[in-house]
């Protein structure tokens, strides 16, 4: 397989963003969730409006992975008043870490994942945290094998739909 390359989403790709969030988080989700649920949050949380205003956040940075020149997966972080949920400032969010299915197992989740530790170490932050839907195994056993630890629940609302996330946390050795 080709190198993976990450690189930095800025204003100007929000095209590409809007498209490869809708696809992955459908792949990733759909067989799971109801039709109508899901066209309501891919709306919501993938319109240009939203994208544009998550992309103008100095605490929040995306970044795409690209074989050859093709975008195959992405990662959203966030840092401050950003997070979605604990606002730590010594602390990064992983909002997002999805990737196309025909990329699965490719290490792609894998390069985006040390882009974000990356950022978490130059940011110096303490601990690297997430929430991962209690039904994904795949996500869970990744973050795992990278010794995220449970340390909470939350409620995610997709749709009309309320569902429990498991919040994992990753200290940082300094």
């Amino acid at each position: 397989m080709s190198d993976i390359q990450i690189k930095k989403v800025g204003l100007e790709d929000i095209a590409d963003l809007q498209s490869i969030g809708r696809q992955t988080f459908a792949e990733t989700f759909s067989e799971g969730n109801s039709e109508e649920d899901m066209k309501q949050y891919l709306e919501e949380k993938f319109s240009v409006s939203q994208l544009k205003s998550e992309l103008s956040d100095d605490n929040s940075m995306f970044y795409f992975a690209l074989v050859d020149t093709n975008i195959v997966g992405y990662l959203k972080v966030n840092l401050g008043n950003s997070q979605t949920e604990i606002k730590d400032k010594n602390a990064l969010e992983i909002e997002r870490i999805y990737v196309i299915k025909d990329f699965h197992g490719k290490s792609v989740a894998k390069h985006l994942y040390n882009k974000a530790i990356e950022i978490a170490e130059s940011k110096n932050v303490d601990y690297v945290w997430l929430g991962v839907w209690e039904e994904n195994a795949r996500a869970i056993s990744f973050y795992k094998k990278n010794n995220f630890l449970e340390f909470d629940k939350h409620i995610f609302k997709l749709g009309n739909d309320e569902q429990t996330d498991i919040m994992m946390k990753l200290h940082l050795n300094k």
